[in-house]
């Protein structure tokens, strides 16, 4: 093992020098100036400089980060506030404005407010984890790279494309809603075709360069962050007794009160603690896309610095505002409120927690302009999940883990096929039109939940692999670019109850009596997760698990090492603003 890894470390020497060479006699000194604002990256001729950027392994030319290097690569076009704003804005969608009303039913205010403060915590955890890896080693789809290097290929295979489909399945899901909310306004146009027509709108967006991603991204979460804020302004103004009811205060935590209806047991206790368990999973499924800053690592135009600062910014814009909008909904909407239940309502949107706050405190005209922040909020949803599927198959191409052709780029650094195979599951929408397919189509998102436990799972198994890797190679986490805190017991913590939570979810499977089909509904995605894990681990027939001296820790980093970044400082005050705010 050792002649063979000299071997490999005196070729890439050798190639380098080779490289470096023919920069050098081209002329090309050239220095990379990062500006601190926007992460700008301006290139100048230097004649003092040898060699300040990264040689692409291709060819002489020295390392653009908005260049698609090779035949096969995205473009490093992503700025820090760009990737702030994605972060932030993945996870405020159809989980907080939609979602949210199953835990508050279940759980009540109080349980539900626990329950997310819980959550919160093992998503600290794991983006700790994701920030210290995808910065060391920033690539596209970082964490199914990372469970392929510091696990096994097949263990990455099986957590990408379980991931994979997760944003696939969502992509309809999002899809077969945006009708429905037009249609609090006007049914003129059936939902079949609002299905149509924003498939084409997304499908052809994520064909443009991922700049002009990061820019819709970034502006359409600006709004979301502005109507979070302007509702929790709203409902205390509410709360205080600006509104046509009075002063609310905390009525509803004492009358229906605090726990909410509980589930299955005959004994109340025992029910409010089983419905607290069950809106444990709603609340994860509520967290996730937290894990979004390590996807758009590769696309960062300087990861060492945007991915830390959108991880210690971003979970904790995301814990006020869901804790904060939860613990005003809680004030606002009774547990009991027959609204949130959508069998008795109807509709999926009509269950809102916002919506149904706005309405029982009767203030005209803004459920129209909450409902189209909504609007606004699905549609770029869906635009994340077409770029997130399609950079999950681009990463598990370039690394063998799925047919090559999916990695081919536009010139733009888009991964264009795979872009297309993502967008072609939003048609399965269609099957939510039809109450005979909606029950497949329920089965289906049920997968999408747990593929992104088992992420979170495996993001925190991996980072405990990386950190004895560290140590069995004499590397110590002071001198990475960016040192998760509270480690390694907050990667043990999350992988313990992240685990937990997968196994104990289908509960309600095995009470009052066994459900077959609740069971299967319950834990497909586990079963999904073992049968691509044993294809590929019979495709590879390589060991269950890599030894610490088989890991891989060099590679996809070295270009990023190489480059010398000078910051500058922000000149006006617009650029101090989002120096501070994204």
């Amino acid at each position: 093992m050792t002649s063979i890894t000299q071997q490999i470390e005196l070729e890439e020497l050798e190639a380098l020098h080779s490289n470096l060479s023919n920069s050098q006699s081209a002329g090309t000194n050239v220095r990379a100036t990062h500006s601190k604002v926007d992460d700008a990256i301006t290139f100048s001729k230097d004649n003092n400089l040898t060699l300040d950027g990264a040689i692409d392994d291709d060819s002489s030319r020295m390392f653009d980060p908005e260049s698609a290097v090779g035949k096969a690569e995205v473009k490093r076009a992503l700025k820090p506030r760009h990737i702030s704003m994605i972060a932030l804005g993945g996870t405020i969608g159809t989980g907080l404005f939609i979602s949210i009303s199953g835990p508050l039913w279940k759980a009540g205010p109080v349980g539900s407010l626990i329950s997310f403060m819980f959550i919160g915590t093992l998503a600290y955890s794991v983006t700790q984890s994701l920030g210290e890896m995808a910065t060391f080693i920033p690539v596209t789809s970082s964490f199914t790279v990372f469970s392929q290097r510091f696990l096994s290929p097949a263990i990455g295979a099986a957590n990408g494309y379980l991931y994979w489909f997760s944003w696939a399945i969502t992509f309809a899901l999002e899809l077969s809603i945006v009708g429905q909310i037009i249609q609090y306004w006007t049914d003129a146009v059936p939902l079949e075709a609002w299905i149509g027509i924003f498939w084409v709108i997304l499908v052809s967006f994520n064909m443009f360069p991922v700049k002009w991603y990061g820019e819709f991204e970034f502006w359409v979460a600006s709004i979301k962050v502005i109507a979070i804020i302007g509702f929790l302004i709203y409902s205390l103004c509410m709360v205080c007794g600006a509104g046509p009811l009075g002063p609310i205060g905390f009525h509803y935590w004492r009358n229906p009160g605090p726990w909410g209806n509980g589930l299955i047991a005959s004994n109340l206790n025992e029910r409010r603690f089983l419905g607290w368990v069950s809106s444990l999973i709603s609340a994860a499924f509520t967290y996730q896309g937290t894990e979004l800053v390590g996807i758009t690592a590769g696309e960062s135009r300087n990861p060492r610095k945007a991915v830390p600062s959108a991880i210690n910014k971003v979970f904790f814009r995301i814990l006020i505002f869901y804790i904060g909008s939860l613990f005003f909904i809680g004030l606002l909407v009774p547990y009991n409120d027959p609204k949130l239940d959508s069998d008795s309502t109807g509709s999926y949107i009509a269950q809102s927690p916002f919506l149904i706050a706005i309405l029982n405190c009767k203030t005209p005209v803004l459920p129209d302009i909450f409902n189209a922040v909504i609007l606004t909020t699905i549609i770029s949803a869906g635009n994340s999940n077409v770029y997130v599927g399609s950079r999950i198959l681009f990463g598990l191409s370039k690394n063998n883990l799925a047919p090559k052709f999916l990695s081919k780029t536009t010139k733009g650094g888009v991964p264009f096929i795979a872009v297309l195979v993502t967008a072609m599951f939003g048609f399965l929408a269609y099957l939510n039109v039809s109450n005979d397919a909606e029950v497949v189509f329920n089965w289906l998102l049920n997968i999408t939940a747990i593929a992104g436990f088992f992420a979170w799972l495996l993001i925190s198994v991996a980072h405990i692999r990386f950190m004895q890797c560290l140590k069995f190679r004499c590397i110590s986490r002071d001198d990475l670019p960016y040192k998760a805190k509270f480690m390694p017991y907050a990667a043990y913590y999350a992988a313990f109850f992240i685990a937990l939570i997968i196994l104990i979810q289908g509960f309600t499977a095995f009470a009052p009596s066994f459900n077959v089909s609740d069971f299967f509904a319950a834990y497909i995605s586990v079963f999904l997760f073992f049968a691509v894990w044993g294809i590929f681990q019979a495709i590879y027939k390589t060991k269950l698990y890599r030894s610490l001296d088989e890991v891989d820790i060099d590679s996809d980093r070295r270009d990023i090492d190489a480059i010398i970044w000078e910051e500058d400082a922000p000149k006006n005050l617009w650029e101090k603003f989002w120096a501070i705010a994204a």
